[in-house]
């Protein structure tokens, strides 16, 4: 049953298990089978093993890719909750502590940041917003293209020249001028970022129930679970994000 879940949540979830599983026969490999699985989730193509492209080159994958996928999750993981903390509490003693409570515009949440920069706040703030943006392009344009390109069997890469991957290119193209057609479209920009944010965090937890249980299939793993602290803590991750999402319709 848990295997024929798991194969619901995306259609290469259990053939990236399969491949992930056949990568070691050591047992000292199998406690890093869940942080692999899941930098398959994380970034647009980031993940292959070094210089393969197709999904049964990747099966295999060595001690040392393993353990360079590791170390990128978890470092990754750690600053990027580090900078969203201090964002929080950035926005909590500034904008929050004078009543600002309501942010429509980019200047008011450029505000927070003027007890640091003074007269220069607008000018930082606009310079880590072209940072994020030119950041952003890539990442998340690009994870949809690789989706679809997998999905379709196209030719996917950024490496790759334009015309040997039209397909792949124009979904980039077209994810990134849709974005920018919402500027002209009178799409409030924070209020869209703020639900985007909500819809995320109420998918977030299935996603996390399906490689949970991916990740738990001693069949679809052959014989390689995840080793059970990583199953814990993503467990109670998914309890805790389930409960949040329910708290904020009924408090």
């Amino acid at each position: 049953m848990a295997c024929r879940c798991a194969r619901h949540v995306h259609p290469f979830v259990a053939e990236g298990a399969r491949g992930l599983a056949k990568s070691r026969g050591d047992p000292r490999h199998h406690d890093q089978s869940l942080s692999v699985f899941l930098a398959g989730f994380r970034g647009s193509g980031g993940g292959k093993a070094m210089g393969r492209r197709m999904l049964r080159q990747r099966e295999g994958a060595t001690g040392r890719e393993i353990n360079n996928r590791k170390l990128d999750v978890g470092v990754g993981t750690f600053f990027s909750n580090v900078v969203m903390y201090f964002i929080i509490l950035t926005c909590a003693l500034t904008l929050h502590a004078h009543g600002m409570q309501n942010i429509e515009t980019s200047k008011q949440a450029a505000e927070a940041l003027k007890p640091l920069a003074g007269s220069l706040a607008y000018t930082l703030y606009t310079v880590g917003l072209i940072g994020v943006g030119l950041l952003a392009i890539p990442t998340l344009s690009g994870s949809g293209a690789y989706a679809l390109a997998e999905t379709f069997h196209w030719r996917e890469g950024l490496d790759l020249p334009f015309k040997s991957a039209h397909y792949f290119y124009g979904v980039v193209i077209l994810s990134t001028l849709l974005g920018i057609g919402m500027d002209f479209a009178g799409i409030n920009p924070v209020r869209a970022l703020f639900w985007t944010a909500i819809i995320n965090g109420l998918l977030a937890p299935f996603l996390l129930v399906g490689i949970l249980l991916a990740a738990c299939d001693r069949k679809l793993m052959q014989n390689q679970p995840s080793s059970m602290l990583s199953r814990v803590v993503v467990g109670l991750t998914a309890v805790a994000m389930f409960a949040a999402a329910i708290a904020m319709f009924v408090i």
